[in-house]
């Protein structure tokens, strides 16, 4: 059911931040809606598809986006898997895991993305990449990590009810 669920809002997410949010860049960096929906997910206690949404995302964002095929592929079920191994982690603490994951998945995409456009022949300077996309990418998904956490926790508790003991 979660999966069903997963693909309309992973798709409204998408038309979410190429329509809006990719008008409001801080310097050339934006907000990631999707890498933040699936960070979130994967972060949720009862959740056993995190892994889902994180191909699922990079299948659209594979779609929609003008970086290398693969790139996203590989790096949204990489932040599911982060996210997942967070909570394991640091089960007594959510929101800090929420931000850490955030941190690490945030640059493990710009990396991933970096080394692509890097073997297919563009050359951008890595101190340009991290000061005036990395950085401020990473300040926004910073700013909307606990929304995203809030939304998507009040989503996995409907889709995952806790089961009480009578």
């Amino acid at each position: 059911m979660a999966i069903l669920i997963a693909i309309p809002i992973l798709i409204g997410l998408s038309m979410l931040q190429t329509s809006l949010v990719s008008q409001f860049p801080l310097l050339r960096g934006t907000a990631d809606l999707l890498l933040l929906a699936v960070v979130a997910w994967s972060l949720q206690k009862r959740v056993t598809t995190a892994l889902h949404w994180g191909v699922i995302a990079g299948l659209i964002v594979t779609y929609i986006s003008a970086l290398p095929f693969g790139v996203a592929l590989i790096a949204y079920p990489l932040a599911a898997v982060i996210g997942s191994q967070l909570r394991r982690l640091v089960w007594q603490v959510p929101i800090l895991a929420m931000f850490v994951a955030t941190f690490a998945a945030t640059v493990l995409l710009h990396a991933i993305s970096y080394t692509a456009v890097r073997i297919t022949g563009t050359s951008i300077p890595l101190g340009t990449v991290i000061n005036i996309i990395t950085l401020p990418s990473l300040l926004l998904n910073m700013f909307f990590a606990l929304p995203a956490y809030a939304l998507l926790s009040d989503l996995a508790g409907w889709l995952y009810p806790e089961e009480l003991e009578v």
